[in-house]
């Protein structure tokens, strides 16, 4: 496959900020894309494993060049499939996180397959530093596996997730729901079955369908269809009250968890914290100069054309955007509203040196307070149990 000469990409603003920032790690390859995925995966034929070790540890170097005062708060490999990953790859990884940005016990997380090849190497990511992983089961059903384009099938599913909790005391697991033809039954059935194996972590995903997908194209041809917005909501509903009987309340639109069992590494998103993108399509919102703003930074997508900028650079970087105060603020809002805990205004405030008034519309969220679908206290802004399948068109009423 050719790959262009690499143009000089454009270099990340420096900061002397000095705290934390979660670390995410992108590893491109897939041995199948998905129907359903829209994310920055590829399926290639081979890898050089040796490569794009040093590619990944030298993009790290490079950041840590411009931001040597961070602090890593969590690492998070993410996909593609990060399973197919070398645990040596995986290990260089962490060590060069830790010798750069701090060695303190944190959240490393993994995502996996649950094929057997994949499973095998449960052991020696563990082993590599990794503490969390993060299994994509995405159901308990042989036939919605298939549709889905998954290449494991329920009982493979089950035995990688009994390896994965053999060797880690934190394992979370994701499902899709709200498929085709899915009836409340057949959901609360395998919801409920799933639930059985005492997850402390769920991420709990409605399908949806997402432009430039293979599933994409087939739903417009009309090759399937999916459970219409009032059967969609009736699924949402049956989901919290399943998983709140259970002990893992959602503290985020589509995530559940046990109290302290919470994913660290995408609570720093939802609430609006630094972070840094490493590896092909990657991207971050690293420190800039003045207090509270931000630099927006988004990686190479193709993987090959990533790995040759590295090789020739240091680094695989596509664009870079400033981001204000005021459009830090926003984003925060959009993500925090996911959060059951919702977004402290006063906290946000007083740490990016703006105010609330001109960015949140306060009359219409009164409105809001009042049809019951948003809390207010004079502080913290949340959405109510009727506010949360809303959240799209409250944050448009919202945001002034």
């Amino acid at each position: 496959m050719p790959v262009l000469s690499p143009h000089k990409p454009p270099v990340i603003e420096a900061s002397a900020y000095k705290g934390p920032a979660a670390i995410y790690v992108h590893w491109p390859f897939c041995l199948k894309k998905c129907p359903y995925c829209d994310f920055n995966s590829h399926v290639r034929d081979e890898v050089s494993h040796d490569r794009w070790r040093e590619a990944l540890v030298r993009e790290i170097d490079s950041f840590a060049e411009r931001f040597p005062g961070l602090s890593a708060s969590s690492i998070f490999f993410g996909g593609g499939t990060p399973s197919l990953m070398e645990p040596d790859t995986v290990a260089a990884v962490i060590e060069r996180v830790r010798h750069h940005w701090g060695d303190s016990e944190i959240e490393i997380t993994l995502e996996a397959n649950p094929s057997s090849v994949e499973a095998g190497r449960f052991r020696a990511y563990r082993e590599a530093g990794v503490n969390r992983l993060s299994v994509g089961i995405q159901s308990l059903r042989d036939d919605a596996l298939k549709f889905l384009g998954r290449l494991h099938n329920a009982s493979e599913a089950l035995k990688a997730l009994e390896v994965a909790r053999a060797n880690f005391d934190r394992v979370s697991f994701d499902l899709i729901y709200a498929r085709p033809q899915q009836s409340l039954e057949d959901w609360r059935t395998e919801l409920t079955e799933a639930l059985a194996f005492s997850p402390t972590h769920l991420s709990l995903y409605q399908l949806t369908i997402e432009e430039g997908t293979a599933f994409y194209h087939q739903f417009k041809r009309g090759k399937f269809t999916l459970p219409d917005e009032d059967e969609a909501a009736a699924l949402y509903d049956l989901t919290q009250d399943i998983t709140e009987a259970a002990g893992l309340p959602a503290y985020e639109t589509s995530n559940h968890a046990a109290l302290g069992q919470e994913s660290q590494h995408n609570l720093s998103y939802w609430r609006g914290d630094y972070y840094v993108g490493i590896g092909p399509g990657a991207h971050g919102r690293v420190p800039a100069t003045f207090p509270g703003t931000a630099t927006a930074h988004a990686q190479i997508k193709r993987p090959e054309n990533w790995l040759e900028s590295v090789e020739a650079f240091g680094f695989g970087t596509d664009t870079t955007e400033p981001v204000s105060a005021e459009d830090r603020f926003i984003e925060t809002i959009m993500m925090g509203l996911r959060l059951k805990d919702g977004i402290n205004l006063k906290g946000l405030e007083d740490r990016l040196g703006v105010g609330a008034k001109g960015i949140v519309d306060f009359g219409a969220a009164a409105d809001l307070v009042a049809s019951g679908h948003l809390l207010y206290d004079g502080e913290t802004l949340r959405l109510s149990p009727n506010g949360r399948p809303l959240l799209n068109f409250i944050l448009g009423k919202l945001i002034a």
